[in-house]
């Protein structure tokens, strides 16, 4: 099978795992919201984003793997309103009436981290009847993080905005209760910390959901609806008025340089990803596919006819590790890519030097994963590989300017730490369908184990059942197997989506954009580097 054949296959199991997420809670919860005459959370989205403009869906996974529904009963995204890039979040009400499940907080929580990274406003669409509760314990103690949030987005003068199309009921009643701007549906909207069978219980009061915590209600009596809309039409069309008067301005203005499409063509990408990781491949090549070109009719102003779509920095040194500056969608970059898999101390260093380059001049920096991790054995321990590494390790943790990576095959061991994975926070992190990532491989980790349990039998004066012990490493390596797969690291919420590797400028080019929103600077203050 061609790499070409293997990655579309791959993409053809995404596009399964994607369609869970899109159909919720099923035909029937779906058709039976739809009888009621309202929308689904897509298509909500999609009236309020401006017409034509991509919305970027994150974590459309989460919860893969898990009890619970694909996709966690909520979508959050980025999308542009009235010229203006928000973090929108939605709660699917076909999934259990849009409750929150313990996946469901951890995704708003990573929205949030992009909003209150990135300066975005919010507009959280609302249609949710609280705590999954069977599994409150993961929920409710945590979970007032989400509201603590949005008080300190407004703190922080990033406007948050909530539209009500349903219930919005105990803990959930403080989404709009703590939003700046407050939508409600009439007739549809239903906000109270306690529902009319809870407040007889605790009161013994005989109420009805209409006077409790009805849109009407809470536009004329309690105040807590600023806009009252006659239906969810209108609720759209008054968040997007509210966003259009928001004076909005980003820190940094657009790039006003033209910019030519790659040099080579992205749907190339296909063919370059070995089906085996074990086989290398030139990230150069990857690389020529993303970034602005030098030719056609659009020829970049900052790159030239006579100038390069890369500048490799220290090509001769540390080859398993490229580096360099380009342009992408007109925007400076500056790219970190595993070549060979495997990063010796030379690379090490050559990463360390390039991270204090980056900062000094302000230039985000895109790392493309494919490694196996740093050296081993005796040579290269005794060569330094350890704080060569830890340096490498140093700079990119306190590297300030904005970091976006992407995993396109092999991320094991400390290489994932190196390269900038989850645990370092990156702006934002896509895999791509070839991405495995864990400590090591699983014929390597169920090796090491084999290797473990044999001396733990020599050192009792026992013998070791090197027969016995094939069925626990090839367990061993089915799960490491499965859990290195990019489906379930990213119902783990490890990354912020599995996409097409043809997507991959396209939904680079819209991080740039976002990233602009706020400033940001190098610095040049980091650990201490051991000599």
């Amino acid at each position: 099978m061609s790499n070409r054949e293997a990655m579309l296959e791959k993409l053809a199991d995404l596009d399964i795992e994607h369609a869970k997420a899109v159909a919720g809670g099923g035909e029937k919860s779906v058709a039976r919201h739809h009888g009621r005459g309202k929308l689904m959370p897509r298509e909500r989205i999609e009236l309020l984003v401006d017409e034509g403009s991509a919305f970027l869906e994150l974590s459309p996974l989460a919860g893969w793997g898990s009890d619970f529904t694909v996709g966690a009963s909520v979508v959050t995204g980025i999308g542009v309103v009235e010229g203006v890039e928000c973090m929108i979040t939605a709660n699917d009400p076909s999934v259990k009436g849009g409750a929150s499940n313990p996946w469901t907080v951890k995704k708003i929580f990573r929205a949030s981290q992009i909003a209150e990274e990135n300066g975005l406003p919010s507009i959280s669409l609302v249609e949710s009847g609280g705590a999954d509760l069977p599994t409150q314990k993961e929920i409710f103690i945590p979970g007032g993080k989400l509201f603590r949030d949005i008080t300190r987005a407004s703190a922080r003068k990033e406007p948050t905005i909530a539209l009500v199309f349903g219930n919005s009921t105990a803990g959930g009643a403080y989404v709009p209760g703590m939003s700046d701007y407050t939508v409600m549906v009439r007739e549809q909207a239903k906000v109270f910390l306690g529902g009319p069978p809870l407040v007889k219980m605790a009161t013994g009061e005989e109420s009805d959901d209409e006077s409790l915590g009805g849109a009407e209600m809470h536009a004329r009596t309690s105040g807590l609806a600023d806009y009252l809309a006659e239906d969810e039409l209108d609720a759209i069309r008054i968040g997007r008025r509210i966003v259009a008067r928001l004076n909005w301005r980003k820190a940094t203005s657009a790039p006003t340089a033209s910019f030519a499409e790659p040099d080579a063509d992205p749907d190339e990408l296909l063919d370059l990803i070995p089906s085996d990781l074990k086989e290398p491949f030139d990230p150069r090549e990857v690389i020529a596919r993303l970034v602005d070109g030098v030719g056609g009719d659009g020829v970049s102003e900052t790159n030239g006819p006579e100038g390069r779509a890369f500048d490799e920095f220290k090509p001769l040194y540390g080859p398993s590790l490229v580096t360099g500056w380009a342009r992408l969608h007109g925007r400076p970059i500056g790219i970190l890519a595993n070549a060979q898999g495997v990063l010796f101390s030379e690379e090490a260093q050559k990463a360390t030097q390039f991270v204090q380059l980056a900062n000094q001049t302000d230039t985000p920096l895109l790392f493309l994963h494919n490694t196996t991790g740093y050296m081993v054995g005796k040579d290269y321990e005794q060569g330094g590989i350890i704080k060569h590494g830890a340096m490498m390790i140093n700079a990119i943790s306190n590297s300030t300017v904005p970091h976006l990576t992407v995993i396109m095959g092999a991320s094991y061991g400390a290489g994932n730490y190196g390269m900038n994975g989850r645990a370092f926070d990156p702006r934002f992190l896509f895999t791509w369908p070839s991405a495995k990532s864990a400590v090591m491989g699983p014929a390597q980790l169920a090796g090491v184990l084999e290797i473990v349990a044999q001396q733990s039998a020599e050192s009792k004066g026992q013998e070791f059942d090197a027969e016995g012990f094939k069925g626990v490493k090839e367990i061993v390596e089915a799960q490491i197997e499965e859990q290195s797969l990019p489906y379930f690291l990213s119902g783990m919420l490890y990354d912020d989506g599995v996409i097409d590797p043809r997507d991959t400028r396209t939904v680079l080019g819209i991080c740039l954009s976002v990233i602009e929103t706020k400033p940001y600077a190098g610095t040049d203050r980091f650990g201490v580097f051991r000599p």
